[in-house]
Order: structure tokens, then sequence, then C-alpha cells
């Protein structure tokens, strides 16, 4: 059965994003390979935690990775077309998106 989501704030997308900063620095290995593949560093973290395009970063990265995603969303918990509809916000996509 198909159902229309709500369309998500940018204060809805951010706090999904910073708690996918916060799954991401819950394993260190994970939060590596995110820092090595945006080239940023522990300190730039803490300097862009509130910054959308950097919250746009960590979201990107989540749901470019669907095992990432997957895990991400069960722990949460949010569908991933929740979090897919969340960087779409943090990119400007204000649309709604059609979820099972």
């Amino acid at each position: 059965m198909h159902r229309k989501t709500a369309a998500l704030t940018q204060d809805e997308a951010e706090a999904i994003a910073i708690q996918a900063l916060a799954f991401l620095a819950g394993e260190p290995a994970r939060l590596a390979q995110f820092l090595n593949l945006t080239g940023t560093n522990l300190s730039d973290v803490r300097q862009r935690v509130n910054d959308p395009s950097f919250l746009q970063a960590i979201l990107d990265y989540v749901a470019s990775e669907e095992s990432i995603l997957l895990v991400f969303a069960a722990g949460v918990p949010v569908a991933p077309e929740t979090v897919v509809a969340a960087l779409n916000v943090l990119q400007g996509d204000r649309r709604e998106l059609r979820s099972t």
C-alpha cells in the first residue's frame, strides 16, 4: 500500500542529519571513513555541525551506502525513504515523496 508522506521541514531534515552524525560517531571506523571521504577533520565537524551544506554531506554519505542507511534508519527509527527525503530538503528539493 502506498501512502503520501508529509513533507519534512528544514528543521526536521537537519535533526535527522544530526542524528546521522551521532550514528557515524558511534562507530570510529564509520566516522573515519566519512571524514576521509569528505576531507573533514574532527575540529571541522565541531565547527560545521549547524552548517546546512555539511548536514547535507552527512545525509548524502549515509544515503549513498545502502547498508549504512538501513542500519541507521532501523536504529533511529525512521524509514530509509525519510532519510532520503531529509537529504532532498537539505538539497533544496521540498517535493513530497511516496513511500511504501
